[in-house]
């Protein structure tokens, strides 16, 4: 549903009132506001002024799913909170990179799988469309541009984007080996301050599943309101595999302090929301884990992903398709 007046959007919202409710009232006289007012007073903590060398984010992962499964991962061992100064990828990015930590951010490696890097830091477009006026507003905030940064790398360009896969995520989005591929090599080849590891799970669709069971999505694994019971187990399964990957990553690489995160939470209907509408203070939103914990290269493991094309008219296709079908295109 767009926040447009369509007679579409009059029939969705006459079945959904919730929904109307959220994407019109709610956008207008809550979300828009709180954006406006982050252009002058901070809302949450910017990951700058926390102390790690290996910044680890999973995207949309909760302090609840984390904590679920915290006895499977031994790395998982005190879930503390944090609250994050964005509720939706493009919102955090722009929050997070900004001027004022200018000096930090050259000397930082953000390997993304998210591509909001790209429309945010190099375009200065968190929306394609001006209808959709909250994403239009990041554009206030003084972010850099991605050349500004020491060193990006845009994962996402390793995801098979077409007719084939659920939705064109042929592999449940960008996997997250190429993720931690490229960090093993980065550490282990390049000397930067700090490194930012944007990966792309827990984040709908949820696909591990089905990549386990070697069939399509179900209908709530990639629109989990459908089913939010149902939802949430595919979603903690999804989180189950990018932690798998990053147990990996901790036994191959070096970094004394290395911090796991999200940029935002996710709602399961909660206070009746659903996903994370950018400008959300909603509490499982807007809070997320943290956890820090030491890494140690023990040489297990040699990375074998080589380093993604950096640009193109392919690449910009299929950054716009991959936001589309992760719901930030509108």
């Amino acid at each position: 549903m767009r926040n447009e007046l369509t007679w579409e959007n009059v029939k969705t919202g006459l079945r959904n009132p919730m929904l109307a409710i959220d994407q019109i009232i709610l956008e207008h006289a809550y979300r828009v506001p709180v954006v406006l007012f982050e252009d002058h007073f901070s809302i949450g903590t910017n990951v700058y002024e926390r102390d790690w060398d290996l910044l680890v984010i999973l995207d949309t992962a909760r302090v609840d799913a984390l904590r679920a499964v915290a006895d499977e991962y031994d790395f998982l061992n005190n879930v503390r909170t944090l609250q994050s100064v964005g509720s939706s990828s493009p919102e955090w990015i722009a929050r997070t990179f900004t001027r004022d930590y200018a000096d930090e951010i050259a000397q930082t490696a953000y390997l993304s799988a998210n591509g909001n890097a790209e429309a945010v830091l190099q375009h200065n477009a968190p929306a394609n469309n001006p209808s959709y006026f909250t994403h239009s507003l990041l554009r206030q905030f003084d972010y850099v541009h991605t050349n500004d940064l020491g060193h990006l790398e845009k994962l996402w360009q390793y995801e098979p984007v077409g007719e084939k896969g659920p939705k064109g995520h042929i592999e449940g989005a960008t996997p997250p080996r190429y993720v931690t591929d490229r960090a093993i090599h980065l550490n282990r080849t390049h000397n930067f301050d700090r490194i930012i590891l944007h990966y792309h799970q827990p984040h709908n669709p949820y696909a591990a599943q089905a990549m386990a069971e070697d069939r399509d999505l179900y209908d709530w694994e990639l629109h989990f309101r459908k089913n939010p019971g149902a939802a949430w187990e595919s979603y903690i399964d999804e989180l189950r595999y990018v932690l798998d990957d990053i147990a990996l990553l901790l036994r191959n690489i070096d970094a004394d302090r290395v911090a796991i995160t999200a940029d935002h939470g996710e709602a399961f209907g909660e206070y009746g929301i659903y996903g994370h509408p950018i400008g959300s203070l909603h509490p499982k939103i807007r809070t997320v884990p943290w956890v820090t914990v030491g890494a140690t290269n023990e040489g297990t493991y040699a990375p074998n992903t080589p380093p993604p094309s950096q640009s193109g008219d392919d690449a910009s296709i299929a950054v716009n398709e991959l936001l589309e079908e992760l719901g930030y295109k509108f």
